[in-house]
């Protein structure tokens, strides 16, 4: 795919950029003691029932975990350009949920339908999309290592 160096530019700055978001996040949740997400998951908004399923006992540790490194994980993938096209898709499903633990569906505390979960939806589709990891990341260095071995 051809791309010019300012559209190379610009996906390495968003794929950093938005890494360190995550990558922030998790690590707060993960250096917090107590941190839970309980709270969030009990005054949930849309489908009040699944978050509350997710915040029962025997889920909640699980939750609390996959939430935390997930984060971490998915800024990690990001900032380094590593596996970001199969980050991408757990974090796009993380901040769906987020959103509808966040919103009275369809309403939210900005206007209708959009908040700051769906544009990081949409960043993260633009990053899947267009294979950013591959721009100045560790995903361009194994495609060419790849690409080398087949020669």
């Amino acid at each position: 795919m051809f791309m010019n160096i300012l559209q190379k530019k610009v996906f390495f700055i968003l794929r950093v950029l938005l890494g360190w978001v995550f990558l922030y996040a998790g690590l707060a949740k993960l250096l917090m003691p107590g941190w839970s997400a309980a709270g969030l998951l009990n005054a949930a908004k849309t489908f009040p029932g699944l978050y509350a399923w997710f915040a029962t006992p025997g889920i909640l540790p699980i939750v609390n975990f996959l939430n935390a490194w997930g984060l971490t994980l998915l800024g990690v993938s990001l900032i380094l350009g590593l596996f970001v096209r199969w980050s991408a898709i757990p974090g796009m499903l993380l901040m769906l949920l987020y959103y509808f633990a966040d919103n009275a569906f369809p309403s939210v505390p900005s206007g209708f339908l959009v908040d700051e979960h769906i544009i990081y939806i949409a960043a993260l589709l633009l990053l899947f999309a267009f294979n950013a990891g591959r721009i100045w990341g560790v995903d361009g260095i194994l495609d060419k290592t790849d690409k080398n071995r087949d020669k």
